[in-house]
């Protein structure tokens, strides 16, 4: 990638654990052998976005991509690795440092009937975080409130209603909205037209290009779906349990799969040129992040698994000039 990265992650993992509580406590006292539960969220995951880029991240359910976004936002904190804004580790900064970062960086969510406050009006939804942290002045607030609620598409006159009097899409308007108002410079999207009818994900994502266009945004844009995730992004990286199987640019990545898991995933999208062709589902489920497997975390559901990969977790290298790929089977494994 030839553009410097304005942010870069390094052997992030997350685990997230559940203590015992008295009852198990007790059990163990009594000879019993239970265990903290401890869920592998991510697994050393590795990864750069290029200032205005737009990077896809994909995966099943339960692989961890919401949990990255999450630690990229600065909701969570991460259990090993590190992160780089615009060259900084972001949890090395002076406070004031981490605050300005911290607004850099924002986040919209997928639900967007969950994720806005049902007891409070648009204006103060949008509206209370560049007042609160001196973007911008009384005197300037309904200048400011009134033109990112019409960069949004919303009507300057809906400020003073509240979320239950919208529809879905107006509700991740006002969220995109409120993301906005602080003059971020990365946005993190997770899920967010995944919970929209067909025709309004088509009236986001054209919302989320032009905004792009206008404010030169840089996004990560996580999806299961990859339709979606073709249209919009410029790279996509496939996450599998945690760890990231492959990237590559979007065009190369869908006219020609590494990974096994990415060209399972790619055999679902339905297609004009494919509809007459037989379904093929990824073969078994997703093991379970309390126990993930050894090796390479996809080989019980490979179709080219080999006994090296139960054993050996295959590096992320590359395999072309900007393209990554974990699997044994590029080396001959």
């Amino acid at each position: 990638m030839s553009a410097p990265a304005l942010l870069e992650i390094q052997g992030l993992s997350k685990r997230f654990v559940k203590p015992l509580d008295l009852a198990g406590k007790i059990a163990n006292k009594l000879g019993s052998s239970i265990r903290e539960e401890t869920v592998h969220a991510l697994d050393g995951v590795d990864m750069n976005v290029a200032k205005g880029e737009v990077v896809g991240l994909v995966g099943e359910s339960g692989c961890g991509k919401s949990t990255l976004g999450r630690i990229v936002a600065g909701i969570l904190t991460p259990s090993e690795g590190r992160i780089l804004y615009q060259g900084q580790d972001v949890a090395k900064l002076a406070p004031e440092e981490a605050k300005a970062v911290a607004l850099k960086v924002q986040m919209i969510f997928q639900d967007p009937f969950a994720s806005l406050n049902p007891r409070m009006r648009v204006r103060d939804i949008v509206g209370e975080a560049p007042l609160v942290h001196g973007l911008v002045t009384r005197g300037e607030f309904e200048a400011h409130l009134e033109e990112v609620l019409l960069r949004c598409g919303l009507d300057t006159s809906y400020k003073r209603r509240y979320p239950h009097q919208f529809s879905g899409g107006q509700r991740q308007r006002i969220g995109i909205a409120r993301a906005l108002a602080v003059r971020p410079d990365f946005i993190v999207c997770d899920e967010a037209v995944a919970a929209l009818d067909v025709s309004i994900q088509a009236q986001i994502l054209n919302l989320f290009i032009k905004l792009r266009e206008d404010l030169g945004l840089t996004y990560l844009f996580i999806s299961h779906d990859l339709g979606v995730v073709e249209h919009i992004s410029d790279r996509v990286y496939i996450m599998y349990l945690g760890r990231i199987v492959e990237m590559a640019g979007t065009e190369e990545l869908f006219a020609a799969p590494n990974h096994p898991y990415t060209k399972a995933l790619l055999r679902e999208v339905p297609r004009l040129d494919t509809r007459h062709s037989d379904f093929l589902p990824v073969e078994g489920e997703i093991p379970s992040p309390l126990d993930p497997p050894r090796g390479c975390h996809f080989h019980p559901r490979c179709p080219h698994a080999t006994p090296r990969c139960g054993e050996e977790i295959p590096a992320l290298r590359e395999i072309a000039p900007g393209r990554l790929s974990a699997c044994h089977l590029n080396d001959g494994g």
